[in-house]
């Protein structure tokens, strides 16, 4: 039987239909929004692997091109490997999810959400996360606790419900939020240095939104009525992990407040060692449990000390920082470098300036489009003392980077400003706790040092939440076993004006206002010391950029003229580079962009290109050369690509009877533009300049030796080489 319900979100129709597409799938759930549409299915094994510690979930968010009415491009046509975008949503939609599967259930599940649909205008990623709770919710699969998504932006001073593609570039919010019926359990936004009670609003407005998601998929559940599965909850022996408890959790605080990350993980390897050597060898079953018992009550240790102690494992206060180091101009050739330590997590941030040539072609379903900034984040195994195989950015490294791009991108200048295409890379080279956010003020340094001239510094921090019933305490700047014990990874980043990215995920039900309101003031207090730090370092953009950066210089010429300066097929410009070295880009517009890292050759090319596109002018005198000479006179290139007609009677300054008499072929003469008659017909006089030479007055009309009959009628040509030659406009890049 087929299920429909629907309901009107931010003035169209969202829409969720089960029972017609994918039967065979334990839930399908087909999302509709305008002409958007997006098929979530899940599927779950009905039993779980032997020896499973770890509950196995796989999210796939695929982007088919026919749903926009493309074919791929390049030699293979077919989807290929998953998109950045692809990859970002397919995160998106497992983190809020993964949390709300009940404890114990360990049988291998994988979501799928396919893009079937795409009208370019609304985004299939929020119909992707709730077609996915959908399907989870509505299906046999013991998954309790729907959520719903939505996106929020801000324009004409309010706040708008899933605003459209086209209209999200004018808005100073892309705000993406997912939450339960009591709570939000993640966030994902990107702003321009908006308030933090702005953003408190935003998400109380979006949880509004979403409670009423939620309720489509409630009245789906009740009409389906779905059997949920059962599964073996884990027991263990109560007496085991009270003697556990009581022999051990002293021995476990003691390890955990040691400060060196390895140091303790090392000391929490010998307490478990000896749990494990309590228990009789020949008691395989209890030696298997006293591992998983050792991981709970390590958990309630770190708990109970932060919440009835107030102590964090290393000692700080709930509000501080660890201590902040900074270096910038590391790397000698390198355009911008910084090295950022904050504790025991260190990027070391480069920066790379190119020209539009170095641009990354985006093509999605919304269509094609340039990316100028991009940030790439590494994780290597050294930096956590792991042996693995290097092999391309997984799923985490693109996530990390992602964030700290979204991060910076409000402060980077404009293209007028600066027309260089920026590459950042950070290298992570120690982690414990928060390197993403380390990512973005290193960046931020290596940006300045590059003398990249951005609007404001931004920093990054990570906050954590650590609740039991109303007890909880929010903590700043999280190292790794309060990441790993705690309830929420809240990374907020952002200028002294206010916020420019913030990133969140629940593990427990969720936030209420209140805790997200003093997490987000807490924040900003450590955002504002981190600044601070960082202007120790580097106050402001260096005034220069490095002499081993591309100089970059733009000039305008006239659009006609594009098509002289490039030349049939690319000849006249490929000719200049080869000449002089330089890359050139040309815009549509008339921009020209002339890259190089020696400036003589770069105003070598733009003398040449003036050469190009340069127009006589009527009473100016050029020195000419002889091109052609005819029976009734010479034709003079003034400037290249530009000749004008010198008449015989303005050869000299008396009757000429032969022209061979006085001018031969490639001789340089000077000449003055007597008039310019349409199109663009030059006409020149040796005879005025003479005249000036020689203190003269100037030629009357009437005095000028008659011309012959045979010359009547036959002006001056201009063969204009910087009009169009079949190059024309478009994008221009060499």
């Amino acid at each position: 039987m087929i299920h429909r319900v629907s309901a009107e979100i931010g003035g169209q129709e969202l829409s969720i239909e089960m029972g017609k597409i994918a039967k065979q799938a334990d839930g399908a759930a087909y999302i509709r929004y305008g002409d958007t549409v997006v098929l979530a299915t899940a599927c779950a094994l009905k039993q779980a692997k032997e020896g499973q510690g770890f509950f196995p979930l796989t999210v796939d968010y695929r982007e088919n091109n026919y749903a926009a009415g493309k074919i791929p491009g390049g030699f293979f046509k077919r989807e290929g490997r998953p998109t950045e975008k692809e990859v970002l949503t397919s995160r998106m939609i497992d983190r809020p999810l993964r949390p709300l599967f009940p404890e114990g259930f360990m049988c291998e599940t994988q979501v799928v959400a396919m893009v079937l649909s795409a009208d370019r205008e609304n985004d299939p990623d929020i119909l992707g996360i709730t077609g996915a709770s959908a399907a989870l919710y509505c299906s046999a699969i013991p998954f309790f606790n729907p959520v719903g998504a939505v996106r929020v932006g801000y324009m004409e001073d309010r706040f708008v419900v899933n605003p459209q593609i086209s209209k999200l570039k004018d808005s100073s919010l892309n705000l993406t939020v997912v939450g339960t019926e009591e709570a939000i359990v993640m966030v994902e936004a990107g702003a321009s240095e908006v308030s933090e009670a702005m953003m408190v609003d935003a998400l109380d407005f979006a949880h509004g939104i979403i409670r009423r998601i939620i309720g489509l998929q409630k009245e789906l559940y009740a009409r389906i009525q779905p059997v949920k599965r059962t599964f073996d909850k884990p027991e263990f022996d109560a007496a085991e992990i009270e003697r556990i408890e009581r022999d051990f959790s002293g021995k476990i605080s003691q390890a955990l407040h040691i400060p060196a990350k390895l140091e303790s993980y090392a000391a929490l390897d010998v307490v478990k060692a000896e749990i494990i050597a309590s228990v009789p060898e020949e008691d395989s079953v209890r030696r298997a449990q006293a591992e998983k018992i050792y991981h709970q009550v390590m958990e309630r240790v770190f708990r109970r000390e932060m919440l009835e102690e107030k102590r964090r494992p290393d000692g700080r206060r709930f509000d501080e920082i660890r201590p902040i180091s900074a270096e910038v101009s590391m790397l000698p050739r390198a355009h911008g470098s910084a090295l950022f330590t904050r504790g025991e997590t260190q990027a070391l941030a480069t920066v790379t300036l190119g020209t539009s040539a170095d641009e990354q072609r985006m093509d999605t379903l919304e269509g094609e489009s340039f990316k100028r900034f991009m940030l790439h984040y590494n994780f290597p195994p050294f930096s956590v003392g792991e042996v693995k195989f290097l092999r391309g950015p997984g799923r985490r490294e693109i996530g990390h980077g992602a964030l700290a791009e979204r991060s910076i991108l409000p402060v980077m200048p404009s293209q007028e400003d600066f027309p260089y295409t920026v590459r950042v890379v950070s290298d992570i080279m120690e982690s414990n706790g928060s390197s993403s956010m380390a990512t973005v003020c290193g960046g931020i340094l290596a940006l300045m040092d590059a003398g990249v001239p951005i609007k404001a510094p931004v920093a990054g921090v990570a906050m954590g939440l650590v609740k039991e019933g109303d007890n909880y305490a929010i903590l700043t700047d999280i190292a790794g076993a309060e990441d790993h014990y705690g309830d929420m990874d809240f990374k907020v980043a952002g200028t002294e004006k206010g916020i420019t990215s913030l990133q969140m995920d629940i593990k427990v039900g969720g936030l209420d206002k209140k805790i997200m309101a003093e997490a987000l003031e807490q924040a900003r207090v450590g955002r504002l010391f981190i600044l601070k730090r960082m202007a120790e370092c580097l106050e402001a953009s260096r005034e220069d950029i490095s002499p081993y950066a591309p100089r970059i210089i733009t000039i305008q010429i006239p659009k006609e003229k594009i098509g002289g300066v490039i030349g049939t097929g690319g000849k006249v410009i490929r000719g200049i580079i080869e000449q002089t070295g330089v890359k050139i880009d040309i815009d549509d517009d008339g921009k020209v962009n002339i890259a190089s890292t020696d400036t003589e050759s770069s105003q070598r090319a733009i003398r040449m290109i003036e050469d190009l596109i340069m127009e006589a002018e009527v009473g100016k005198t050029y020195l000419g050369t002889v091109t052609r000479v005819v029976d009734f006179g010479a034709f003079v290139e003034i400037f290249p690509g530009t000749e004008g007609l010198l008449h015989i009677s303005e050869v000299a300054d008396f009757r000429v009877e032969d022209i061979n008499s006085e001018l031969k072929l490639g001789d340089q003469i000077p000449v003055k533009v007597i008039s310019i008659e349409p199109p663009n017909k030059v006409r020149l006089s040796r005879r005025a300049v003479l005249r000036e030479q020689a203190g003269l007055p100037p030629i009357e009309a009437s005095s000028r030796p008659p011309r012959r009959d045979a010359d009547r009628g036959r002006p001056g040509r201009n063969r204009d080489r910087s009009g169009p030659r079949g190059g024309g406009g478009g994008r221009g890049r060499h």
